[in-house]
Protein backbone atom coordinates (compact mmCIF):
# COMPACT_ATOMS: atom_id res chain seq x y z
CA UNK A 1 0.00 0.00 0.00
CA UNK A 2 1.60 3.24 -0.73
CA UNK A 3 0.33 7.06 -0.89
CA UNK A 4 -0.68 8.52 -4.37
CA UNK A 5 -0.48 11.74 -5.48
CA UNK A 6 -2.16 13.64 -8.24
CA UNK A 7 -0.50 13.86 -11.19
CA UNK A 8 1.52 16.99 -12.67
CA UNK A 9 2.57 17.98 -15.86
CA UNK A 10 6.28 18.74 -14.70
CA UNK A 11 6.11 18.50 -10.48
CA UNK A 12 6.00 16.11 -7.96
CA UNK A 13 3.67 15.27 -5.51
CA UNK A 14 4.62 16.03 -1.42
CA UNK A 15 2.25 14.70 1.40
CA UNK A 16 0.20 17.31 4.18
CA UNK A 17 0.39 18.43 7.63
CA UNK A 18 -2.13 18.38 10.24
CA UNK A 19 -3.69 22.01 10.81
CA UNK A 20 -7.14 23.67 11.82
CA UNK A 21 -9.50 23.83 8.61
CA UNK A 22 -11.31 27.20 7.61
CA UNK A 23 -13.13 28.14 4.61
CA UNK A 24 -10.71 30.23 3.37
CA UNK A 25 -7.90 27.40 3.75
CA UNK A 26 -9.72 25.10 1.16
CA UNK A 27 -9.54 25.64 -2.80
CA UNK A 28 -11.68 23.06 -4.64
CA UNK A 29 -10.76 22.13 -8.24
CA UNK A 30 -12.06 22.25 -11.98
CA UNK A 31 -16.05 21.59 -11.54
CA UNK A 32 -17.47 20.52 -14.80
CA UNK A 33 -21.42 21.75 -15.54
CA UNK A 34 -24.24 19.28 -14.73
CA UNK A 35 -24.54 15.66 -16.98
CA UNK A 36 -26.65 16.17 -19.80
CA UNK A 37 -27.27 12.64 -19.83
CA UNK A 38 -26.76 10.97 -16.53
CA UNK A 39 -27.99 12.30 -12.72
CA UNK A 40 -25.63 12.06 -10.46
CA UNK A 41 -27.75 9.59 -8.17
CA UNK A 42 -27.38 7.01 -11.03
CA UNK A 43 -23.43 7.75 -11.01
CA UNK A 44 -22.29 5.35 -8.16
CA UNK A 45 -25.17 2.44 -8.92
CA UNK A 46 -23.58 2.50 -12.73
CA UNK A 47 -19.96 2.49 -10.81
CA UNK A 48 -21.05 -0.59 -8.59
CA UNK A 49 -22.38 -2.43 -11.51
CA UNK A 50 -18.59 -1.77 -13.98
CA UNK A 51 -16.45 -2.69 -10.53
CA UNK A 52 -18.51 -5.33 -9.60
CA UNK A 53 -17.94 -4.18 -5.65
CA UNK A 54 -19.77 -1.80 -2.88
CA UNK A 55 -17.64 1.59 -3.74
CA UNK A 56 -18.84 3.26 -1.03
CA UNK A 57 -21.85 3.46 1.62
CA UNK A 58 -20.21 6.14 3.40
CA UNK A 59 -20.07 9.46 0.43
CA UNK A 60 -23.10 10.31 -1.76
CA UNK A 61 -22.13 13.31 -4.48
CA UNK A 62 -24.12 16.78 -3.79
CA UNK A 63 -23.50 20.36 -4.70
CA UNK A 64 -21.38 22.87 -2.85
CA UNK A 65 -20.13 26.30 -3.95
CA UNK A 66 -17.48 25.04 -5.84
CA UNK A 67 -19.85 22.81 -7.89
CA UNK A 68 -19.96 18.69 -7.37
CA UNK A 69 -18.36 17.28 -4.20
CA UNK A 70 -18.49 14.16 -2.18
CA UNK A 71 -20.60 14.32 1.30
CA UNK A 72 -20.90 12.23 4.40
CA UNK A 73 -23.94 9.88 4.18
CA UNK A 74 -23.64 8.68 7.24
CA UNK A 75 -21.69 9.34 10.51
CA UNK A 76 -17.99 8.92 9.55
CA UNK A 77 -15.33 7.73 11.79
CA UNK A 78 -11.71 9.09 11.51
CA UNK A 79 -9.53 6.01 10.31
CA UNK A 80 -12.41 4.38 8.52
CA UNK A 81 -12.21 3.64 5.12
CA UNK A 82 -14.53 5.42 2.57
CA UNK A 83 -13.85 4.48 -0.58
CA UNK A 84 -12.57 1.66 -2.76
CA UNK A 85 -12.19 1.58 -6.49
CA UNK A 86 -10.84 -1.74 -7.58
CA UNK A 87 -8.05 -1.10 -11.17
CA UNK A 88 -10.35 -2.10 -13.26
CA UNK A 89 -13.64 0.10 -12.74
CA UNK A 90 -9.89 2.87 -13.20
CA UNK A 91 -8.81 4.30 -16.79
CA UNK A 92 -5.42 3.29 -17.62
CA UNK A 93 -3.08 4.16 -20.72
CA UNK A 94 -3.07 0.41 -21.62
CA UNK A 95 -6.64 0.93 -22.21
CA UNK A 96 -5.51 2.81 -25.44
CA UNK A 97 -7.10 0.57 -28.21
CA UNK A 98 -4.46 -2.15 -29.58
CA UNK A 99 -4.04 -0.79 -32.68
CA UNK A 100 -2.97 2.71 -32.02
CA UNK A 101 -0.96 1.41 -28.93
CA UNK A 102 2.03 0.47 -31.32
CA UNK A 103 2.21 3.30 -33.72
CA UNK A 104 2.67 6.39 -30.12
CA UNK A 105 5.95 4.99 -29.37
CA UNK A 106 7.97 7.71 -27.05
CA UNK A 107 6.78 10.89 -28.20
CA UNK A 108 3.28 10.59 -27.03
CA UNK A 109 3.17 10.41 -22.54
CA UNK A 110 0.91 8.81 -20.01
CA UNK A 111 -1.23 11.77 -20.37
CA UNK A 112 -1.40 12.28 -24.14
CA UNK A 113 -2.46 8.34 -24.33
CA UNK A 114 -5.11 8.62 -21.17
CA UNK A 115 -5.84 12.17 -23.61
CA UNK A 116 -6.58 10.06 -26.52
CA UNK A 117 -8.93 7.69 -24.93
CA UNK A 118 -10.94 10.26 -23.52
CA UNK A 119 -11.91 11.51 -27.17
CA UNK A 120 -12.16 8.34 -28.57
CA UNK A 121 -14.82 7.30 -25.88
CA UNK A 122 -16.30 10.85 -26.42
CA UNK A 123 -16.56 10.07 -29.78
CA UNK A 124 -18.70 6.70 -28.88
CA UNK A 125 -21.35 8.97 -27.10
CA UNK A 126 -23.76 6.61 -25.06
CA UNK A 127 -22.17 3.38 -26.60
CA UNK A 128 -19.12 4.16 -24.44
CA UNK A 129 -18.75 1.96 -21.64
CA UNK A 130 -17.75 4.71 -19.66
CA UNK A 131 -20.26 7.33 -20.97
CA UNK A 132 -21.42 7.83 -17.61
CA UNK A 133 -18.14 9.15 -16.54
CA UNK A 134 -17.31 11.22 -19.70
CA UNK A 135 -20.43 13.01 -19.59
CA UNK A 136 -19.11 13.97 -15.86
CA UNK A 137 -16.06 15.93 -16.66
CA UNK A 138 -15.06 19.29 -17.14
CA UNK A 139 -16.70 20.90 -21.01
CA UNK A 140 -14.39 23.12 -22.95
CA UNK A 141 -13.60 26.20 -21.53
CA UNK A 142 -14.67 25.16 -17.90
CA UNK A 143 -10.62 24.26 -17.12
CA UNK A 144 -8.29 27.00 -15.63
CA UNK A 145 -5.38 25.83 -15.83
CA UNK A 146 -2.78 28.32 -17.49
CA UNK A 147 -2.32 26.60 -20.33
CA UNK A 148 -6.00 27.70 -21.02
CA UNK A 149 -5.29 31.29 -19.99
CA UNK A 150 -5.40 34.05 -23.24
CA UNK A 151 -3.26 36.90 -23.88
CA UNK A 152 -4.67 39.23 -21.61
CA UNK A 153 -5.14 37.02 -18.52
CA UNK A 154 -1.61 35.76 -18.86
CA UNK A 155 0.25 39.22 -18.63
CA UNK A 156 -1.76 39.26 -15.34
CA UNK A 157 1.22 36.50 -14.16
CA UNK A 158 3.98 37.99 -15.94
CA UNK A 159 6.30 38.40 -13.17
CA UNK A 160 5.65 35.06 -11.81
CA UNK A 161 7.73 32.00 -13.09
CA UNK A 162 4.71 30.76 -13.96
CA UNK A 163 4.23 32.72 -17.34
CA UNK A 164 7.21 30.53 -19.12
CA UNK A 165 5.89 27.49 -17.50
CA UNK A 166 2.66 28.00 -19.26
CA UNK A 167 4.07 28.87 -22.35
CA UNK A 168 6.66 25.75 -21.98
CA UNK A 169 3.43 23.42 -20.86
CA UNK A 170 1.38 24.45 -23.94
CA UNK A 171 4.44 24.07 -26.36
CA UNK A 172 4.97 20.20 -25.22
CA UNK A 173 1.22 19.62 -25.40
CA UNK A 174 1.41 20.96 -29.01
CA UNK A 175 4.65 18.76 -29.92
CA UNK A 176 2.36 15.63 -28.29
CA UNK A 177 -0.37 16.43 -30.99
CA UNK A 178 1.78 16.72 -33.79
CA UNK A 179 3.58 13.60 -32.85
CA UNK A 180 0.03 11.66 -32.15
CA UNK A 181 -1.21 13.30 -35.43
CA UNK A 182 1.70 11.55 -37.36
CA UNK A 183 1.55 8.20 -36.01
CA UNK A 184 -1.83 7.85 -36.83
CA UNK A 185 -2.09 9.01 -40.05
CA UNK A 186 -3.75 5.95 -41.37
CA UNK A 187 -6.70 6.29 -39.18
CA UNK A 188 -8.58 9.18 -40.77
CA UNK A 189 -11.73 8.47 -38.56
CA UNK A 190 -9.84 9.51 -35.35
CA UNK A 191 -7.69 11.84 -36.60
CA UNK A 192 -9.78 13.19 -39.52
CA UNK A 193 -12.08 15.43 -36.61
CA UNK A 194 -8.43 15.43 -34.32
CA UNK A 195 -8.20 18.79 -33.19
CA UNK A 196 -5.46 20.72 -31.46
CA UNK A 197 -8.25 22.79 -29.18
CA UNK A 198 -9.74 19.18 -28.18
CA UNK A 199 -6.61 17.18 -27.73
CA UNK A 200 -5.46 20.28 -25.59
CA UNK A 201 -8.78 20.11 -23.66
CA UNK A 202 -8.89 16.29 -22.90
CA UNK A 203 -5.07 17.12 -22.07
CA UNK A 204 -5.95 19.61 -19.13
CA UNK A 205 -8.50 17.49 -18.06
CA UNK A 206 -6.42 14.22 -17.63
CA UNK A 207 -3.39 16.31 -16.11
CA UNK A 208 -5.71 17.51 -13.48
CA UNK A 209 -7.70 14.58 -12.61
CA UNK A 210 -5.63 11.89 -13.09
CA UNK A 211 -3.75 9.94 -10.36
CA UNK A 212 -0.51 8.15 -10.20
CA UNK A 213 -2.28 5.35 -9.00
CA UNK A 214 -1.46 1.79 -10.30
CA UNK A 215 1.25 -0.52 -11.78
CA UNK A 216 0.02 1.15 -15.44
CA UNK A 217 1.26 4.32 -14.56
CA UNK A 218 -1.09 7.34 -14.57
CA UNK A 219 -5.05 6.45 -13.99
CA UNK A 220 -8.60 7.97 -14.36
CA UNK A 221 -10.44 6.59 -11.07
CA UNK A 222 -13.96 7.93 -11.31
CA UNK A 223 -16.00 9.11 -8.57
CA UNK A 224 -12.47 10.01 -6.40
CA UNK A 225 -12.22 12.83 -8.80
CA UNK A 226 -15.21 14.09 -6.86
CA UNK A 227 -13.30 14.89 -4.26
CA UNK A 228 -12.10 18.04 -3.57
CA UNK A 229 -8.97 19.26 -1.98
CA UNK A 230 -7.82 20.63 1.39
CA UNK A 231 -4.12 21.81 1.21
CA UNK A 232 -4.22 20.88 5.56
CA UNK A 233 -5.95 17.57 4.83
CA UNK A 234 -4.28 14.28 5.72
CA UNK A 235 -6.52 11.72 4.19
CA UNK A 236 -5.37 10.76 0.79
CA UNK A 237 -5.47 8.16 -1.91
CA UNK A 238 -4.03 4.91 -1.26
CA UNK A 239 -3.03 1.93 -3.53
CA UNK A 240 -2.10 -1.71 -3.07
CA UNK A 241 -1.58 -3.38 -6.20
CA UNK A 242 -1.85 -6.85 -4.78
CA UNK A 243 -4.95 -6.25 -3.90
CA UNK A 244 -5.67 -4.27 -6.85
CA UNK A 245 -7.61 -1.14 -5.44
CA UNK A 246 -7.40 2.17 -4.37
CA UNK A 247 -8.53 3.33 -1.40
CA UNK A 248 -9.51 6.39 0.60
CA UNK A 249 -9.35 6.74 4.56
CA UNK A 250 -10.50 9.17 6.57
CA UNK A 251 -8.60 11.29 8.40
CA UNK A 252 -11.10 12.84 10.97
CA UNK A 253 -14.67 12.48 12.01
CA UNK A 254 -17.49 13.83 9.85
CA UNK A 255 -20.91 14.49 10.63
CA UNK A 256 -23.86 13.64 7.90
CA UNK A 257 -24.32 16.04 5.35
CA UNK A 258 -20.33 17.49 5.90
CA UNK A 259 -18.42 17.73 2.83
CA UNK A 260 -15.53 15.25 3.02
CA UNK A 261 -12.02 16.67 1.47
CA UNK A 262 -8.71 14.86 1.07
CA UNK A 263 -5.35 16.25 -0.12
CA UNK A 264 -3.90 15.97 -3.35
CA UNK A 265 -0.46 16.81 -1.97
CA UNK A 266 1.73 19.58 -0.98
CA UNK A 267 1.40 21.63 -3.65
CA UNK A 268 2.46 25.49 -4.08
CA UNK A 269 0.12 27.94 -5.57
CA UNK A 270 2.02 27.68 -8.64
CA UNK A 271 1.68 24.18 -9.69
CA UNK A 272 -2.00 23.84 -7.91
CA UNK A 273 -2.79 26.61 -11.02
CA UNK A 274 -0.61 24.94 -13.63
CA UNK A 275 -2.03 21.90 -13.32
CA UNK A 276 -5.29 22.04 -11.25
CA UNK A 277 -6.35 25.47 -12.08
CA UNK A 278 -7.53 26.56 -8.83
CA UNK A 279 -5.22 28.30 -5.97
CA UNK A 280 -5.07 28.74 -2.25
CA UNK A 281 -5.81 32.45 -0.08
CA UNK A 282 -2.70 31.25 1.57
CA UNK A 283 -0.77 28.58 0.59
CA UNK A 284 1.46 27.10 3.13
CA UNK A 285 3.39 25.45 0.63
CA UNK A 286 4.35 28.10 -1.30
CA UNK A 287 7.55 28.85 -3.14
CA UNK A 288 9.34 30.59 -5.73
CA UNK A 289 11.27 30.47 -8.93
CA UNK A 290 14.74 32.34 -8.93
CA UNK A 291 16.72 32.29 -11.97
CA UNK A 292 20.18 33.39 -11.80
CA UNK A 293 22.43 33.81 -14.79
CA UNK A 294 26.10 33.66 -15.04
CA UNK A 295 27.35 36.57 -17.40
CA UNK A 296 28.94 35.83 -21.21
CA UNK A 297 31.19 38.55 -20.33
CA UNK A 298 32.47 36.96 -16.98
CA UNK A 299 36.47 36.12 -18.15
CA UNK A 300 36.08 33.43 -15.56
CA UNK A 301 33.01 32.33 -18.05
CA UNK A 302 34.14 28.92 -18.41
CA UNK A 303 36.01 28.16 -15.53
CA UNK A 304 32.90 28.86 -13.60
CA UNK A 305 30.94 26.61 -15.59
CA UNK A 306 33.33 24.08 -15.79
CA UNK A 307 33.70 23.86 -11.66
CA UNK A 308 29.54 23.88 -11.63
CA UNK A 309 29.07 21.07 -14.13
CA UNK A 310 31.59 19.06 -12.51
CA UNK A 311 30.41 19.51 -8.95
CA UNK A 312 26.59 18.58 -10.23
CA UNK A 313 25.33 21.77 -10.27
CA UNK A 314 24.10 22.01 -14.49
CA UNK A 315 23.54 25.21 -15.58
CA UNK A 316 21.57 25.88 -19.06
CA UNK A 317 22.20 27.91 -21.96
CA UNK A 318 20.58 31.62 -22.30
CA UNK A 319 20.30 32.75 -25.70
CA UNK A 320 17.97 35.43 -25.21
CA UNK A 321 19.87 37.73 -23.13
CA UNK A 322 23.41 38.85 -21.72
CA UNK A 323 24.00 35.89 -19.60
CA UNK A 324 25.92 33.02 -20.96
CA UNK A 325 24.58 30.05 -18.78
CA UNK A 326 21.53 30.06 -16.12
CA UNK A 327 20.31 27.97 -13.21
CA UNK A 328 16.76 28.34 -11.76
CA UNK A 329 16.37 27.22 -8.17
CA UNK A 330 13.42 26.82 -5.66
CA UNK A 331 12.82 29.40 -2.61
CA UNK A 332 10.45 28.26 0.50
CA UNK A 333 9.26 29.97 3.34
CA UNK A 334 12.70 31.47 5.32
CA UNK A 335 11.32 31.40 9.16
CA UNK A 336 14.66 30.79 10.97
CA UNK A 337 17.62 32.33 11.69
CA UNK A 338 19.86 29.91 10.43
CA UNK A 339 18.64 30.45 6.70
CA UNK A 340 16.54 27.33 6.73
CA UNK A 341 14.70 27.13 3.50
CA UNK A 342 16.71 29.29 1.44
CA UNK A 343 18.34 26.70 -1.04
CA UNK A 344 22.17 25.84 -0.54
CA UNK A 345 22.91 25.43 -4.20
CA UNK A 346 21.47 29.09 -4.67
CA UNK A 347 23.75 30.41 -2.19
CA UNK A 348 26.87 27.95 -3.75
CA UNK A 349 25.91 29.38 -7.10
CA UNK A 350 26.18 33.11 -5.80
CA UNK A 351 29.85 32.20 -4.02
CA UNK A 352 30.85 31.14 -7.15
CA UNK A 353 30.09 33.90 -9.10
CA UNK A 354 31.62 36.27 -7.07
CA UNK A 355 34.73 35.09 -7.52
CA UNK A 356 37.49 37.24 -9.29
CA UNK A 357 40.43 35.03 -9.28
CA UNK A 358 41.19 31.43 -10.25
CA UNK A 359 42.83 30.66 -7.29
CA UNK A 360 39.49 31.30 -5.69
CA UNK A 361 37.79 28.61 -7.71
CA UNK A 362 40.20 26.07 -7.29
CA UNK A 363 40.22 26.62 -3.13
CA UNK A 364 36.14 25.78 -3.45
CA UNK A 365 36.81 22.83 -5.50
CA UNK A 366 39.49 21.48 -3.14
CA UNK A 367 37.40 22.79 -0.10
CA UNK A 368 34.89 20.60 -1.82
CA UNK A 369 36.73 17.79 -1.98
CA UNK A 370 38.56 17.75 1.60
CA UNK A 371 34.34 18.09 3.05
CA UNK A 372 31.44 16.48 1.83
CA UNK A 373 32.09 16.83 -2.02
CA UNK A 374 29.76 19.38 -2.24
CA UNK A 375 30.60 22.81 -4.04
CA UNK A 376 30.47 26.63 -1.39
CA UNK A 377 28.38 24.84 0.96
CA UNK A 378 30.04 26.75 3.66
CA UNK A 379 30.58 30.49 4.34
CA UNK A 380 33.53 31.55 2.54
CA UNK A 381 36.88 32.57 4.39
CA UNK A 382 36.60 36.14 3.11
CA UNK A 383 33.76 37.55 4.77
CA UNK A 384 33.72 40.37 2.38
CA UNK A 385 33.23 37.87 -0.48
CA UNK A 386 30.48 36.15 1.50
CA UNK A 387 28.50 39.42 1.97
CA UNK A 388 29.20 40.17 -1.48
CA UNK A 389 27.10 36.74 -2.78
CA UNK A 390 24.87 37.37 -0.53
CA UNK A 391 24.21 41.06 -1.33
CA UNK A 392 24.20 39.72 -5.00
CA UNK A 393 21.49 37.49 -4.06
CA UNK A 394 19.18 40.17 -2.25
CA UNK A 395 19.57 42.31 -5.33
CA UNK A 396 18.07 39.77 -7.34
CA UNK A 397 15.21 39.44 -4.88
CA UNK A 398 14.37 43.02 -4.12
CA UNK A 399 13.87 43.05 -8.02
CA UNK A 400 11.08 40.22 -7.93
CA UNK A 401 9.84 41.75 -5.09
CA UNK A 402 9.63 45.47 -6.35
CA UNK A 403 8.12 43.45 -9.56
CA UNK A 404 5.19 41.85 -7.54
CA UNK A 405 4.65 44.51 -5.69
CA UNK A 406 3.37 46.40 -9.12
CA UNK A 407 1.73 43.59 -10.62
CA UNK A 408 -0.54 42.91 -8.07
CA UNK A 409 -1.18 46.76 -7.47
CA UNK A 410 -2.24 46.64 -11.19
CA UNK A 411 -4.24 43.72 -10.78
CA UNK A 412 -7.52 45.96 -9.34
CA UNK A 413 -7.12 48.10 -12.53
CA UNK A 414 -7.89 45.38 -14.96
CA UNK A 415 -11.60 45.83 -15.02
CA UNK A 416 -12.93 43.34 -17.37
CA UNK A 417 -16.72 42.12 -16.41
CA UNK A 418 -16.67 38.83 -17.33
CA UNK A 419 -16.98 36.15 -15.31
CA UNK A 420 -13.82 34.63 -16.32
CA UNK A 421 -11.29 37.61 -16.38
CA UNK A 422 -12.58 38.11 -12.86
CA UNK A 423 -11.84 34.97 -11.45
CA UNK A 424 -8.25 34.87 -13.61
CA UNK A 425 -7.58 37.57 -11.47
CA UNK A 426 -8.16 36.25 -8.51
CA UNK A 427 -6.02 33.28 -9.08
CA UNK A 428 -3.31 35.44 -10.18
CA UNK A 429 -3.52 37.66 -6.73
CA UNK A 430 -3.43 33.90 -4.47
CA UNK A 431 -0.37 33.16 -6.32
CA UNK A 432 1.67 36.48 -6.85
CA UNK A 433 0.36 37.14 -2.77
CA UNK A 434 2.28 33.88 -1.93
CA UNK A 435 4.79 34.12 -3.96
CA UNK A 436 5.67 37.87 -2.44
CA UNK A 437 5.40 36.41 0.98
CA UNK A 438 8.61 34.04 0.18
CA UNK A 439 10.35 37.10 -1.12
CA UNK A 440 9.92 39.04 1.71
CA UNK A 441 10.97 36.45 4.11
CA UNK A 442 13.91 35.79 2.05
CA UNK A 443 15.18 39.37 1.65
CA UNK A 444 14.94 39.41 5.45
CA UNK A 445 17.39 36.40 5.95
CA UNK A 446 19.75 37.54 3.61
CA UNK A 447 19.53 41.37 4.76
CA UNK A 448 20.37 40.14 8.65
CA UNK A 449 22.81 37.42 7.01
CA UNK A 450 24.58 40.32 5.45
CA UNK A 451 24.28 42.91 8.60
CA UNK A 452 25.71 40.50 11.14
CA UNK A 453 28.99 39.63 8.89
CA UNK A 454 29.36 43.25 8.41
CA UNK A 455 29.05 43.99 12.09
Amino acid sequence: MWLVGRSTFFSLPRPAVVSIRTLSSISLSREPPPCAAFDDAEFLPWLRRKSGVEISSSLKIGRSEYGRSLFASRFIEGGECILKIPHNAQITPDKIFPRFNSLLGDNVSDIGRLALILLSEEKLGLASDWAPYIACLPQMGKLHCTIFWNKQEMELLRSSSVFHESVQNRNCIKKEFLALISALKDFTEMTGSLELEKFMHAYGVVGSRAWDATKQGLSLIPFADFFNHDGYSEACLLSDDDKEVSEVIADRNYAPGEEVLISYGKFSNATLLLDFGFTLPYNPYDQVQLCVGLPQYDPLFSNKVELLHRHNMPTTSDTTGPDGARSSFTIKAVRSTDGRGFPPPLRAFARVLSATTCQELENMAAEAVKRDGRLARFPLGDKNKEVISHRFLLSKITDLIEEHISAISLLDTKCIGCYQFLHRRKLAKDLLNGELRILHSAASWLTHYCSTLSA
